[in-house]
């Protein structure tokens, strides 16, 4: 059962395949709400691409997903609008040239534009913006970003961001909208071992807010829901990394990910971006309907990435394609 404030995350063979492969598949996972989800793989293994599928942004192939009570692939519009996505590297980035006070109102802008009841357009302006202020005051402090320590305040402009102050914005911006589930990619690129643990520390503050937290990284910490994408050990069995959980089991879940795969799905990620793109940007009869009925509206973008291959070069190929793709959105 969903809390007030999270969604819970159920996939059963959850997989998304493009023209020369397998993204991922063979997903399960259950997620209460308030979990803090851990997405633990190599570089190309389609990290990624299964963080797009679990907020509605790219169709899967095969399975489903509950987030919340709204079930995958047919309710993508509607889970859209319950999940709000932090950093994710070539789909959502921040615009270098704003300053941080003005990324910061647009957010808030589009966010009572798209998200908010038709009705609150209606209250005085002054009442607006005061909502519109209090919002952003309040996402700032779960987010743990003070504006009085940057250089200028919040005229510092996002181009002279810290990573750490860059990654605190980002996830600001997806609070303003009080989502019950947050994504975040690539967590800890570009982070020292301090600020990766600062990171996880604000994240698991979130979480017991109850938010459900869905984050892409290298290492997964030991109390987080892991699961793991890309191949598994050679002797089929996964390595079970300690995690607390009810009973001392380890809360660790594989995809069905394999070298034949990962040579195979290297293209995933461009079938996905491209059918993203195609889906998921512009209205479509199947999606944007079945959303209408429920919650009226519902936002849009696709990514996508390969699976593990033995070079760097292979791994973020399909992944290019697909963040081509999705910045045309």
């Amino acid at each position: 059962m969903d809390s007030p404030h999270g969604a819970a995350v159920k996939a059963e063979n959850f997989g998304l395949k493009g023209p020369r492969g397998w993204a991922f598949r063979g997903i399960g996972l259950d997620a209460a709400p308030g979990s803090l989800i851990a997405v633990e793989g190599p570089s190309g293994s389609g990290r990624t691409c299964l963080l797009l599928a679990l907020t509605g942004r790219m169709k899967p192939s095969e399975g489903h997903a509950e987030i919340g009570r709204h079930r995958l692939p047919k309710k993508m519009a509607a889970v859209r609008r319950i999940a709000a996505l932090g950093p994710v590297p070539g789909v959502n980035d921040l615009d270098q040239s704003l300053t941080v006070a003005e990324q910061l109102r647009e957010g808030a802008l589009l966010q009572r534009h798209y998200g908010a009841p038709i009705r609150s357009l209606l209250r005085p302006r002054a009442e607006r913006r005061a909502a519109a202020s209090a919002r952003i005051e309040a996402a700032l402090d779960a987010a743990g970003l003070d504006l009085a320590t940057l250089p200028k305040a919040g005229r510092t402009t996002v181009r002279d961001l810290e990573r750490l102050e860059s990654v605190r914005l980002s996830v600001a911006i997806a609070l303003l909208g009080s989502p019950r589930l947050l994504a975040l990619d690539d967590l800890d690129l570009k982070l020292s071992d301090t600020e990766r643990t600062e990171v996880w520390a604000l994240l698991r503050s979130i979480a017991a807010r109850g938010t459900t937290v869905l984050a892409v990284c290298s290492e997964a910490p030991a109390d987080a829901v892991v699961l793991r994408t890309g191949p598994k050990a050679d002797d089929g069995a996964p390595e079970e990394k300690p995690s607390p959980g009810a009973a001392g089991t380890p809360k660790i879940t594989w995809g069905k990910g394999t070298k034949d795969d990962a040579e195979a799905g290297k293209d995933a990620g461009k079938d996905a971006g491209a059918d993203a793109d195609k889906k998921d940007t512009k209205p479509d009869a199947d999606t944007e309907q079945d959303a209408g009925a429920e919650d009226g509206t519902g936002d849009g973008t696709g990514d996508g990435s390969g699976t593990e291959n033995d070079t760097e070069n292979d791994d973020t190929k399909g992944a290019d394609d697909a963040l081509a793709e999705a910045g045309r959105a």
